[in-house]
Protein backbone atom coordinates (compact mmCIF):
# COMPACT_ATOMS: atom_id res chain seq x y z
CA UNK A 1 0.00 0.00 0.00
CA UNK A 2 1.19 3.38 -0.50
CA UNK A 3 2.42 5.97 1.99
CA UNK A 4 -1.14 7.80 2.89
CA UNK A 5 -0.49 11.48 1.71
CA UNK A 6 -3.24 14.44 2.59
CA UNK A 7 -3.28 17.07 0.03
CA UNK A 8 -4.56 20.49 2.18
CA UNK A 9 -6.79 22.75 -0.21
CA UNK A 10 -4.56 26.35 0.42
CA UNK A 11 -3.38 27.31 -2.37
CA UNK A 12 0.03 29.98 -2.19
CA UNK A 13 -0.98 32.37 -5.77
CA UNK A 14 1.17 34.71 -7.23
CA UNK A 15 0.50 37.96 -7.03
CA UNK A 16 1.15 40.30 -9.65
CA UNK A 17 -0.11 43.47 -8.22
CA UNK A 18 3.24 43.06 -6.05
CA UNK A 19 5.72 45.23 -7.27
CA UNK A 20 9.22 46.71 -6.92
CA UNK A 21 10.73 49.68 -8.45
CA UNK A 22 14.25 48.91 -10.34
CA UNK A 23 16.80 50.68 -12.26
CA UNK A 24 16.13 51.13 -15.35
CA UNK A 25 19.43 51.89 -18.14
CA UNK A 26 19.95 50.76 -21.93
CA UNK A 27 22.96 51.86 -22.74
CA UNK A 28 25.11 55.08 -22.50
CA UNK A 29 24.24 57.00 -25.47
CA UNK A 30 20.39 56.41 -24.90
CA UNK A 31 20.84 57.68 -21.50
CA UNK A 32 22.30 60.61 -22.34
CA UNK A 33 19.58 61.53 -24.77
CA UNK A 34 16.91 60.80 -22.27
CA UNK A 35 19.36 63.07 -19.16
CA UNK A 36 19.28 65.73 -22.23
CA UNK A 37 15.62 65.63 -23.35
CA UNK A 38 14.10 66.02 -19.44
CA UNK A 39 16.34 68.62 -18.62
CA UNK A 40 15.35 70.70 -22.30
CA UNK A 41 11.62 70.83 -20.58
CA UNK A 42 10.47 74.00 -19.22
CA UNK A 43 10.92 74.26 -14.97
CA UNK A 44 7.03 74.37 -14.96
CA UNK A 45 6.87 70.84 -16.95
CA UNK A 46 9.73 69.23 -15.75
CA UNK A 47 7.25 69.85 -11.60
CA UNK A 48 4.37 68.89 -13.55
CA UNK A 49 5.64 65.79 -14.58
CA UNK A 50 6.74 64.99 -11.60
CA UNK A 51 3.71 65.57 -9.26
CA UNK A 52 1.68 63.31 -11.76
CA UNK A 53 4.45 60.90 -11.23
CA UNK A 54 4.42 61.07 -7.51
CA UNK A 55 0.77 61.29 -7.43
CA UNK A 56 0.46 57.33 -9.57
CA UNK A 57 2.94 55.55 -7.62
CA UNK A 58 3.87 56.87 -3.94
CA UNK A 59 0.78 54.26 -3.35
CA UNK A 60 2.82 51.46 -4.82
CA UNK A 61 5.99 51.87 -2.68
CA UNK A 62 6.83 53.34 0.64
CA UNK A 63 9.39 55.96 -0.49
CA UNK A 64 9.23 56.47 -3.90
CA UNK A 65 11.56 59.87 -3.53
CA UNK A 66 13.99 57.69 -1.82
CA UNK A 67 14.17 55.06 -4.86
CA UNK A 68 14.65 58.13 -7.56
CA UNK A 69 17.25 59.63 -5.46
CA UNK A 70 18.84 56.30 -5.65
CA UNK A 71 18.55 55.93 -9.06
CA UNK A 72 19.82 59.53 -10.00
CA UNK A 73 22.88 59.25 -8.21
CA UNK A 74 23.53 55.68 -10.14
CA UNK A 75 23.99 57.95 -13.27
CA UNK A 76 26.06 60.34 -11.14
CA UNK A 77 29.05 58.84 -13.29
CA UNK A 78 27.51 59.71 -16.66
CA UNK A 79 26.24 62.80 -15.88
CA UNK A 80 30.14 64.36 -15.29
CA UNK A 81 30.99 62.60 -18.80
CA UNK A 82 28.68 65.16 -20.33
CA UNK A 83 29.81 67.81 -17.97
CA UNK A 84 26.93 68.17 -15.99
CA UNK A 85 27.70 68.89 -12.12
CA UNK A 86 24.77 66.51 -10.26
CA UNK A 87 25.35 68.52 -7.37
CA UNK A 88 24.23 72.00 -9.17
CA UNK A 89 20.69 70.33 -9.95
CA UNK A 90 17.50 71.32 -8.64
CA UNK A 91 16.07 68.58 -6.49
CA UNK A 92 12.59 67.97 -8.43
CA UNK A 93 14.82 67.68 -11.30
CA UNK A 94 17.19 65.37 -9.82
CA UNK A 95 13.86 63.27 -8.62
CA UNK A 96 12.65 63.36 -12.01
CA UNK A 97 15.37 62.26 -13.92
CA UNK A 98 15.42 59.46 -10.66
CA UNK A 99 11.70 58.87 -12.20
CA UNK A 100 12.99 58.52 -15.85
CA UNK A 101 15.31 55.72 -15.19
CA UNK A 102 12.94 53.29 -12.70
CA UNK A 103 10.01 50.92 -13.88
CA UNK A 104 8.33 48.50 -11.97
CA UNK A 105 8.72 45.25 -11.69
CA UNK A 106 6.28 42.37 -11.01
CA UNK A 107 7.89 39.97 -9.24
CA UNK A 108 5.54 36.97 -8.96
CA UNK A 109 4.33 37.83 -12.76
CA UNK A 110 4.96 34.75 -14.31
CA UNK A 111 5.74 31.86 -11.62
CA UNK A 112 5.33 31.28 -7.94
CA UNK A 113 7.19 27.95 -7.07
CA UNK A 114 9.38 25.75 -5.40
CA UNK A 115 9.38 26.72 -1.99
CA UNK A 116 10.98 26.07 1.09
CA UNK A 117 9.47 26.21 5.00
CA UNK A 118 11.54 27.04 8.28
CA UNK A 119 10.46 27.92 11.92
CA UNK A 120 10.21 31.62 12.48
CA UNK A 121 12.93 33.09 14.64
CA UNK A 122 10.57 34.56 16.55
CA UNK A 123 7.53 31.84 18.55
CA UNK A 124 6.05 34.76 21.22
CA UNK A 125 2.71 34.79 21.68
CA UNK A 126 1.59 31.39 20.17
CA UNK A 127 -0.91 29.12 21.58
CA UNK A 128 -0.55 25.53 22.17
CA UNK A 129 0.19 23.65 19.48
CA UNK A 130 1.34 26.14 17.19
CA UNK A 131 4.33 27.57 15.67
CA UNK A 132 5.51 30.54 13.40
CA UNK A 133 6.67 29.31 10.22
CA UNK A 134 8.58 31.23 6.88
CA UNK A 135 8.11 29.87 3.90
CA UNK A 136 10.56 30.71 1.14
CA UNK A 137 9.19 30.87 -2.91
CA UNK A 138 11.22 31.40 -6.30
CA UNK A 139 9.51 34.07 -7.49
CA UNK A 140 9.42 34.87 -11.58
CA UNK A 141 8.99 37.75 -13.79
CA UNK A 142 9.21 39.20 -17.01
CA UNK A 143 11.99 38.09 -18.86
CA UNK A 144 12.47 35.02 -16.47
CA UNK A 145 14.13 36.72 -13.78
CA UNK A 146 14.22 35.02 -10.27
CA UNK A 147 14.47 36.23 -6.77
CA UNK A 148 13.52 35.41 -3.34
CA UNK A 149 10.54 36.01 -1.93
CA UNK A 150 8.15 35.00 2.19
CA UNK A 151 5.58 34.22 3.04
CA UNK A 152 4.96 33.97 7.09
CA UNK A 153 2.10 32.45 9.42
CA UNK A 154 0.86 29.93 11.87
CA UNK A 155 0.97 26.39 11.58
CA UNK A 156 -1.57 24.92 14.32
CA UNK A 157 -2.43 21.65 15.81
CA UNK A 158 -4.99 20.84 13.03
CA UNK A 159 -2.12 21.56 10.32
CA UNK A 160 -3.37 24.38 9.45
CA UNK A 161 -1.03 27.52 7.97
CA UNK A 162 -2.96 30.76 8.00
CA UNK A 163 -0.42 33.10 6.25
CA UNK A 164 -0.15 36.92 7.14
CA UNK A 165 -1.30 39.05 4.88
CA UNK A 166 1.96 39.56 2.65
CA UNK A 167 0.77 43.41 1.77
CA UNK A 168 1.96 45.36 -1.30
CA UNK A 169 4.71 47.54 -0.21
CA UNK A 170 7.72 45.40 -1.25
CA UNK A 171 11.21 46.58 -0.07
CA UNK A 172 14.56 45.31 -1.82
CA UNK A 173 17.42 46.02 0.83
CA UNK A 174 18.03 49.70 2.28
CA UNK A 175 21.74 48.91 1.93
CA UNK A 176 23.60 46.70 0.00
CA UNK A 177 27.40 46.36 1.26
CA UNK A 178 30.85 44.84 -0.73
CA UNK A 179 32.34 42.41 0.37
CA UNK A 180 36.23 43.50 1.84
CA UNK A 181 38.50 41.05 0.69
CA UNK A 182 42.23 40.41 2.30
CA UNK A 183 44.53 39.64 -0.37
CA UNK A 184 46.16 36.52 1.15
CA UNK A 185 42.76 34.72 2.02
CA UNK A 186 41.56 35.60 -1.74
CA UNK A 187 44.88 34.90 -3.81
CA UNK A 188 44.81 31.06 -1.82
CA UNK A 189 41.31 31.26 -3.42
CA UNK A 190 42.42 31.69 -6.50
CA UNK A 191 44.61 28.28 -6.32
CA UNK A 192 41.95 26.54 -5.03
CA UNK A 193 39.63 27.17 -8.41
CA UNK A 194 42.98 25.95 -10.17
CA UNK A 195 43.21 23.19 -8.03
CA UNK A 196 39.71 21.95 -8.36
CA UNK A 197 39.38 22.74 -12.28
CA UNK A 198 43.24 21.81 -13.46
CA UNK A 199 43.19 25.17 -14.95
CA UNK A 200 45.82 27.90 -14.33
CA UNK A 201 47.57 30.98 -15.19
CA UNK A 202 49.83 31.72 -13.87
CA UNK A 203 50.94 35.07 -15.56
CA UNK A 204 47.56 36.28 -14.72
CA UNK A 205 48.18 35.59 -11.12
CA UNK A 206 51.42 37.10 -10.42
CA UNK A 207 50.34 40.56 -12.40
CA UNK A 208 47.15 40.35 -10.14
CA UNK A 209 48.77 40.11 -7.15
CA UNK A 210 50.63 43.15 -7.32
CA UNK A 211 48.48 44.84 -7.87
CA UNK A 212 46.29 44.41 -5.29
CA UNK A 213 46.28 46.09 -1.91
CA UNK A 214 46.34 43.97 1.27
CA UNK A 215 42.65 44.80 1.47
CA UNK A 216 40.06 45.33 -1.07
CA UNK A 217 36.61 45.99 -2.75
CA UNK A 218 35.22 44.32 -5.51
CA UNK A 219 35.41 47.94 -7.47
CA UNK A 220 39.03 48.37 -6.21
CA UNK A 221 39.66 44.71 -8.07
CA UNK A 222 37.76 45.67 -11.20
CA UNK A 223 40.19 48.68 -11.62
CA UNK A 224 42.82 46.33 -10.92
CA UNK A 225 41.93 43.76 -13.59
CA UNK A 226 41.51 46.49 -16.02
CA UNK A 227 44.91 47.41 -15.62
CA UNK A 228 45.97 43.62 -15.65
CA UNK A 229 44.38 43.34 -18.69
CA UNK A 230 46.22 46.18 -20.29
CA UNK A 231 49.64 43.93 -19.65
CA UNK A 232 48.19 40.21 -20.67
CA UNK A 233 48.40 39.35 -24.20
CA UNK A 234 44.33 39.77 -25.31
CA UNK A 235 44.12 35.63 -25.55
CA UNK A 236 41.39 33.87 -25.11
CA UNK A 237 42.30 31.94 -21.85
CA UNK A 238 43.73 35.10 -20.54
CA UNK A 239 40.62 36.86 -20.70
CA UNK A 240 38.34 34.11 -19.42
CA UNK A 241 40.34 33.86 -16.21
CA UNK A 242 39.74 37.16 -15.46
CA UNK A 243 36.23 36.97 -16.23
CA UNK A 244 36.24 34.16 -13.88
CA UNK A 245 37.98 36.18 -11.43
CA UNK A 246 35.56 39.30 -11.52
CA UNK A 247 32.69 36.33 -11.37
CA UNK A 248 33.95 35.16 -8.38
CA UNK A 249 34.74 38.47 -6.56
CA UNK A 250 31.12 39.76 -7.17
CA UNK A 251 29.44 37.19 -5.27
CA UNK A 252 30.33 38.75 -1.82
CA UNK A 253 27.80 40.65 -0.60
CA UNK A 254 25.91 41.43 2.47
CA UNK A 255 22.23 43.19 2.54
CA UNK A 256 19.81 44.62 5.01
CA UNK A 257 16.69 45.54 5.21
CA UNK A 258 14.49 48.32 6.49
CA UNK A 259 13.76 47.67 9.87
CA UNK A 260 9.94 49.03 9.81
CA UNK A 261 9.31 45.95 6.79
CA UNK A 262 7.78 42.69 7.39
CA UNK A 263 9.34 39.63 6.85
CA UNK A 264 7.03 39.07 3.60
CA UNK A 265 7.76 42.32 2.18
CA UNK A 266 11.56 41.68 1.58
CA UNK A 267 12.57 39.96 -1.64
CA UNK A 268 15.78 39.36 -2.59
CA UNK A 269 16.35 40.35 -6.12
CA UNK A 270 19.30 39.95 -7.74
CA UNK A 271 21.55 42.06 -7.31
CA UNK A 272 25.75 40.74 -8.33
CA UNK A 273 26.64 40.56 -11.50
CA UNK A 274 26.81 36.07 -11.28
CA UNK A 275 22.83 36.46 -10.79
CA UNK A 276 21.96 39.30 -13.26
CA UNK A 277 19.56 36.43 -14.58
CA UNK A 278 17.91 35.13 -11.42
CA UNK A 279 18.20 33.01 -7.88
CA UNK A 280 16.87 29.80 -8.40
CA UNK A 281 15.60 27.21 -5.51
CA UNK A 282 16.52 28.53 -2.34
CA UNK A 283 16.84 25.81 -0.30
CA UNK A 284 16.34 27.21 3.87
CA UNK A 285 17.52 25.04 6.81
CA UNK A 286 17.40 26.53 10.33
CA UNK A 287 21.26 25.00 11.26
CA UNK A 288 21.87 24.55 14.87
CA UNK A 289 25.56 24.56 15.91
CA UNK A 290 27.39 22.90 19.16
CA UNK A 291 26.00 25.73 21.38
CA UNK A 292 22.72 25.13 20.32
CA UNK A 293 22.69 28.50 18.66
CA UNK A 294 20.27 28.52 15.10
CA UNK A 295 21.69 30.52 11.71
CA UNK A 296 19.15 30.17 8.96
CA UNK A 297 21.00 28.71 5.70
CA UNK A 298 20.19 28.80 2.37
CA UNK A 299 21.80 27.34 -1.11
CA UNK A 300 20.45 28.75 -4.27
CA UNK A 301 21.71 28.83 -7.96
CA UNK A 302 23.09 31.82 -9.31
CA UNK A 303 22.56 32.54 -12.79
CA UNK A 304 24.39 35.36 -15.58
CA UNK A 305 22.30 34.08 -18.58
CA UNK A 306 25.53 31.34 -19.25
CA UNK A 307 26.34 29.80 -16.32
CA UNK A 308 25.41 28.92 -12.93
CA UNK A 309 27.13 29.40 -9.51
CA UNK A 310 25.54 27.54 -6.12
CA UNK A 311 25.40 30.18 -3.36
CA UNK A 312 24.87 30.37 0.15
CA UNK A 313 23.18 32.69 2.38
CA UNK A 314 23.09 33.54 5.83
CA UNK A 315 20.99 35.43 8.18
CA UNK A 316 20.00 35.08 12.07
CA UNK A 317 16.93 37.18 11.40
CA UNK A 318 15.63 37.32 7.60
CA UNK A 319 16.64 41.36 8.12
CA UNK A 320 20.06 40.87 7.52
CA UNK A 321 21.86 38.33 5.09
CA UNK A 322 25.45 37.25 4.25
CA UNK A 323 26.35 36.13 1.08
CA UNK A 324 29.17 33.89 -0.22
CA UNK A 325 29.89 32.19 -3.29
CA UNK A 326 30.31 28.33 -2.73
CA UNK A 327 33.88 26.78 -3.46
CA UNK A 328 35.06 23.55 -4.10
CA UNK A 329 34.76 20.51 -7.00
CA UNK A 330 31.25 20.27 -5.78
CA UNK A 331 30.47 23.54 -6.66
CA UNK A 332 29.30 22.85 -10.22
CA UNK A 333 25.43 22.06 -10.03
CA UNK A 334 22.25 22.47 -8.51
CA UNK A 335 20.35 20.89 -5.65
CA UNK A 336 22.91 21.43 -3.01
CA UNK A 337 20.95 21.07 0.68
CA UNK A 338 22.98 21.55 4.15
CA UNK A 339 22.21 19.27 6.68
CA UNK A 340 20.42 21.15 9.92
CA UNK A 341 23.74 20.44 12.29
CA UNK A 342 26.51 19.14 12.03
CA UNK A 343 27.80 15.29 11.27
CA UNK A 344 30.71 13.64 13.34
CA UNK A 345 32.35 17.46 13.68
CA UNK A 346 31.80 18.73 10.10
CA UNK A 347 29.07 20.37 8.42
CA UNK A 348 27.72 17.63 5.77
CA UNK A 349 25.23 18.65 2.81
CA UNK A 350 23.75 16.59 -0.03
CA UNK A 351 24.46 17.72 -3.47
CA UNK A 352 24.18 16.43 -7.39
CA UNK A 353 27.84 17.36 -8.88
CA UNK A 354 26.63 14.92 -12.05
CA UNK A 355 23.29 16.03 -12.69
CA UNK A 356 21.56 12.78 -12.12
CA UNK A 357 22.67 11.06 -9.17
CA UNK A 358 22.83 12.30 -5.43
CA UNK A 359 25.83 12.80 -3.38
CA UNK A 360 26.92 13.92 0.10
CA UNK A 361 29.69 15.88 1.32
CA UNK A 362 31.62 16.98 4.33
CA UNK A 363 33.47 19.99 5.36
CA UNK A 364 35.02 22.20 8.12
CA UNK A 365 33.82 24.98 6.68
CA UNK A 366 30.05 26.08 5.00
CA UNK A 367 30.88 27.57 2.01
CA UNK A 368 34.21 25.27 1.03
CA UNK A 369 33.34 21.92 -0.32
CA UNK A 370 35.97 19.86 -1.96
CA UNK A 371 34.82 15.92 -2.53
CA UNK A 372 31.49 14.08 -2.74
CA UNK A 373 30.57 10.49 -2.67
CA UNK A 374 27.80 8.78 -4.39
CA UNK A 375 24.89 7.29 -1.82
CA UNK A 376 21.85 7.08 -4.51
CA UNK A 377 21.53 6.71 -8.00
CA UNK A 378 17.91 6.27 -9.67
CA UNK A 379 16.42 2.63 -9.63
CA UNK A 380 12.60 2.91 -10.10
CA UNK A 381 11.12 3.91 -14.06
CA UNK A 382 9.40 7.34 -12.41
CA UNK A 383 13.25 9.06 -11.07
CA UNK A 384 15.43 7.04 -14.15
CA UNK A 385 16.18 10.79 -15.95
CA UNK A 386 17.53 12.03 -12.60
CA UNK A 387 17.15 12.52 -8.73
CA UNK A 388 18.20 14.86 -6.62
CA UNK A 389 16.89 16.52 -3.30
CA UNK A 390 13.97 18.40 -2.45
CA UNK A 391 15.86 20.61 0.46
CA UNK A 392 17.68 19.57 3.97
CA UNK A 393 17.33 16.26 5.66
CA UNK A 394 14.98 16.32 8.40
CA UNK A 395 16.60 14.06 11.80
CA UNK A 396 14.03 11.82 13.00
CA UNK A 397 15.05 9.07 15.42
CA UNK A 398 15.13 6.36 12.81
CA UNK A 399 17.07 8.67 10.86
CA UNK A 400 18.05 10.72 8.40
CA UNK A 401 14.50 11.78 6.45
CA UNK A 402 15.30 13.01 2.66
CA UNK A 403 12.76 14.46 0.53
CA UNK A 404 13.35 13.16 -2.96
CA UNK A 405 12.63 13.91 -6.49
CA UNK A 406 12.79 11.79 -9.92
CA UNK A 407 12.41 12.60 -13.22
CA UNK A 408 10.73 10.01 -15.54
CA UNK A 409 9.04 9.74 -18.89
CA UNK A 410 7.53 13.03 -20.40
CA UNK A 411 9.73 15.05 -18.36
CA UNK A 412 7.72 14.40 -14.88
CA UNK A 413 8.75 15.59 -11.95
CA UNK A 414 7.72 13.81 -8.73
CA UNK A 415 8.34 13.49 -5.41
CA UNK A 416 10.08 10.67 -3.66
CA UNK A 417 11.78 9.81 0.26
CA UNK A 418 14.72 8.30 1.60
CA UNK A 419 15.92 7.34 4.98
CA UNK A 420 19.73 7.57 5.70
CA UNK A 421 21.71 6.19 8.77
CA UNK A 422 21.90 9.32 11.99
CA UNK A 423 25.64 8.39 11.94
CA UNK A 424 26.95 7.56 8.79
CA UNK A 425 24.24 9.42 6.28
CA UNK A 426 26.46 7.86 3.30
CA UNK A 427 24.15 4.61 3.88
CA UNK A 428 21.02 4.57 2.93
CA UNK A 429 18.83 2.42 4.98
CA UNK A 430 15.58 2.67 3.40
CA UNK A 431 13.74 4.13 -0.14
CA UNK A 432 10.43 4.56 -1.12
CA UNK A 433 9.86 2.10 -4.14
CA UNK A 434 6.48 4.38 -5.07
CA UNK A 435 6.65 7.71 -5.46
CA UNK A 436 5.49 9.78 -2.34
CA UNK A 437 3.76 12.77 -4.39
CA UNK A 438 2.91 12.66 -8.36
CA UNK A 439 1.25 15.38 -10.43
CA UNK A 440 -2.62 15.32 -10.05
CA UNK A 441 -4.96 16.17 -12.99
CA UNK A 442 -5.20 20.49 -11.41
CA UNK A 443 -1.42 20.46 -10.30
CA UNK A 444 -0.45 19.04 -13.75
CA UNK A 445 -1.21 22.05 -15.77
CA UNK A 446 1.27 25.59 -15.50
CA UNK A 447 4.16 27.14 -16.80
CA UNK A 448 6.12 24.61 -16.69
CA UNK A 449 3.95 21.34 -17.27
CA UNK A 450 3.61 17.53 -14.99
CA UNK A 451 6.48 18.63 -12.53
CA UNK A 452 5.58 18.80 -8.34
CA UNK A 453 8.67 20.10 -6.75
CA UNK A 454 9.66 21.33 -3.22
CA UNK A 455 13.19 22.88 -1.27
CA UNK A 456 12.43 22.35 1.93
CA UNK A 457 9.91 20.50 4.83
CA UNK A 458 9.27 20.51 8.76
CA UNK A 459 8.37 18.29 11.17
CA UNK A 460 5.11 19.87 13.11
CA UNK A 461 3.58 17.54 16.05
CA UNK A 462 4.63 14.26 14.03
CA UNK A 463 3.67 15.17 11.14
CA UNK A 464 5.58 15.95 8.08
CA UNK A 465 4.72 19.39 6.29
CA UNK A 466 5.85 19.45 2.50
CA UNK A 467 5.48 22.86 0.68
CA UNK A 468 5.38 22.28 -3.11
CA UNK A 469 4.70 24.16 -6.57
CA UNK A 470 1.95 22.93 -8.94
CA UNK A 471 3.40 23.08 -12.07
CA UNK A 472 5.41 26.25 -11.15
CA UNK A 473 2.27 28.37 -11.33
CA UNK A 474 1.54 28.55 -7.93
CA UNK A 475 2.30 26.19 -5.16
CA UNK A 476 0.56 24.46 -1.73
CA UNK A 477 1.62 22.36 0.72
CA UNK A 478 0.40 18.29 1.59
CA UNK A 479 0.31 16.32 5.08
CA UNK A 480 2.31 12.63 5.65
CA UNK A 481 2.35 10.83 9.08
CA UNK A 482 6.17 10.62 9.93
CA UNK A 483 5.76 7.35 11.74
CA UNK A 484 3.98 5.75 8.61
CA UNK A 485 6.32 6.82 6.31
CA UNK A 486 9.26 5.46 8.39
CA UNK A 487 7.36 2.27 8.61
CA UNK A 488 7.37 2.15 4.57
CA UNK A 489 11.00 3.33 4.25
CA UNK A 490 12.38 0.34 7.22
CA UNK A 491 10.18 -2.36 5.31
CA UNK A 492 12.34 -0.79 1.88
CA UNK A 493 8.68 -0.09 0.79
Amino acid sequence: MPVTIVRKKQIFQPDSSRVIARYLFAGDERAKRLIKAVMALTDQRQREVLSQVQRKYSTRHRSIQRIFVNHFKRLTPLMEQMEIDPSKLPEHLKLLIGAYFTMEYSIEAAAFFNPSIVLHPDQDQLAPGQKRIIISFRATGEGHISSIVFRQGILDERLNIEIDNPGKMLEVPEHVKNHTYHKRSFLRKLREMWSDSGYRNDEAYEIISDQLQDAFTYEELKQALREVQVKLEPRQENLAFLQEVRWLASSHYEMTFSADTAVCERVIFPIAETEKNGIEDARFVRFTDDRGKATYYATYTAYDGISILPKLLETEDFRHFKVMPVHGYIAQNKGMALFPRKVNGKYAMLCRIDGVNNYIAYSDSVNVWREAKLIQTPDQPWELVQMGNCGSPLETPAGWLVITHGVGPMREYVLGASLLDLENPEREIGRLKQPLLTPNKVEREGYVPNVVYSCGAYIHEGKLIIPYAMSDYASTYAVVDVNELLEHLLARG
